[in-house]
């Protein structure tokens, strides 16, 4: 039968034992949550742990060191074991102890050390051990500094390895927002040029459609692909017209109007990229003292794109013969008159040329044409009849002229000619570069009229242009 004597400090410490490391760790950070009497206080301010902390501590090092950086003498023993006691199992009591050996006599004076802690509480049994220890043992103090100083560290190894987590999960959630928007962004454009390139299609596809069928007649594959592509090319075009005509709305908000006898002078030019209009046509305006009706106020918007086969083409046009080839000397504006067919609806044309470019501009002449046939009109830079603009001309500047057909009486101009049919601008006259690509548009007829397709070598003093061109109409 187990009796006192072969109770000790080790198999008192046994349920102690239980106790895990983590707990002891959580000593610091929870020492704030419970309530704290006095002497917790105390402790924690000398030495840094609540006193059942610092019991358990005591216990730990009783273990651990007695025999070797703990000696004690017996009453010493007797003492540990006694309180140990009084703190597992409380005040001792004859009735539930275990009888004790006739010759067990470290069992007794165990016995009698216990009963004579009477009445003592718990607390007051674990303060009396780790103050007994400390009597006992210099070394049980730094023991627990450095118990104390290491739970500090693996906190603040813990908190900082809390806060990198945190830190990775921000930014991982940051990026996954950034990426989200990118995605969100990049399906909002994606969805606004689907848009546009739907309205787009559904302005030109007639036109579109009518083109590569007469290219290509019995090729639905060939269709498919060149209205494909242009459409995609009608497209790319449009977009950069746009962002032209922002850079001018820009670029005109930061230009100061013009003062001019008083008068303030806003300029009306509009220039797309680095090209300025060869030639200076006032709109339709300019050339009618009212409108009556026959003149629709918004004229749609020509279409205009390129081709890469300038060799076919050129070969295309020199089979087909007639006067689709024409050479525009230097200086000279060659306008091509296409008069509306009343079997049409809308208009296409082509051209390219050998080896330099030339300017090019589409009008429209409001005025019923006697004849359905094309006409070749070749004038010198100065043909009053061409409205021609001659950067050369050093009798007259851009602003008399100009004023001449706005009717700028301060400038001495005599006004539009009342007899003269009105000219509306659909693409005004820029150089393009021809010679390497096939430039090609369409417009849909306004009214009935004149289209004025105007092939401009003014700006050229030496050389001369030969132009391939072709034009027709579909419904």
């Amino acid at each position: 039968m187990a009796t006192d004597s072969d109770v000790s400090i080790s198999q008192i410490d046994t349920q102690f034992d239980r106790l895990s490391v983590a707990s002891e760790e959580s000593s610091v950070r929870c020492s704030m949550d419970h309530e704290n009497n006095q002497a917790d206080e105390e402790f924690i301010s000398e030495w840094g742990f609540r006193l059942k902390d610092l019991y358990r501590l005591a216990l730990r090092f009783n273990k651990e060191k007695e025999g070797k950086a703990l000696s004690l003498s017996y009453q010493d023993k007797l003492r540990f074991v006694s309180l140990a006691k009084q703190v597992s199992v409380g005040k001792f009591n004859p009735d539930t102890s275990s009888p004790l050996g006739v010759l067990d006599v470290i069992g007794r004076d165990r016995r009698l050390a216990w009963q004579s802690l009477g009445d003592m509480s718990t607390e007051d049994a674990m303060i009396n051990f780790v103050e007994l220890l400390d009597s006992r043992c210099n070394l049980f103090r730094p023991f627990v500094q450095a118990h104390k100083a290491d739970l500090e560290n693996r906190r603040k190894l813990h908190e900082e390895e809390e806060a990198k987590i945190r830190e990775e999960e921000e930014r991982r959630r940051v990026e996954e927002t950034m990426k989200m928007r990118d995605v969100e962004e990049r399906q909002r454009l994606e969805e606004h040029k689907r848009q546009i390139q739907e309205a787009l299609n559904q302005q030109t596809y007639g036109q579109f459609k009518a083109y590569v069928e007469q290219h290509f007649p019995d090729d639905p594959v060939l269709q498919e692909k060149l209205l494909k592509q242009l459409q995609e090319e009608h497209y790319n075009q449009y977009m950069e017209q746009l962002a032209a005509e922002r850079k001018v709305e820009d670029a005109a908000l930061q230009t100061p109007p013009v003062v001019s006898n008083g008068t303030i002078v806003h300029t009306q030019d509009t220039y797309i990229g680095d090209e300025q209009p060869l030639l200076s046509y006032p709109d339709s305006q300019h050339y009618q003292s009212d409108n009556d009706g026959s003149i629709p106020t918004v004229i749609s918007t020509a279409s205009m794109w390129t081709r890469k086969d300038v060799k076919e083409f050129k070969e295309s046009i020199r089979k087909e013969g007639g006067d689709s080839i024409i050479r525009v000397g230097h200086g000279e504006t060659v306008t091509v008159r296409v008069p509306t067919n009343d079997e049409g609806t809308c208009l296409f044309w082509e051209f390219a040329t050998d080896h330099y470019d030339i300017g090019f501009g589409i009008y429209f002449e409001w005025t019923k044409s006697p004849t359905n046939q094309v006409s070749v009109h070749v004038s010198e830079s100065e043909d009053e009849e061409d409205y021609n603009n001659d950067d050369d001309d050093d009798d007259e500047d851009d602003d008399e002229l100009a004023a001449r057909y706005r009717g700028d009486v301060e400038r001495g101009g005599p006004g539009p000619d009342p007899n003269r049919p009105a000219l509306s601008v659909i693409i005004p006259v820029y150089r393009r570069d021809c010679q390497d690509r096939v430039f090609a548009g369409s417009h849909a007829y306004p009214g009935t009229g004149v289209y004025l397709l105007k092939f401009d070598n003014s700006y050229s003093l030496w050389r001369s242009k030969t132009l391939y061109y072709r034009v027709y109409y579909t419904r």
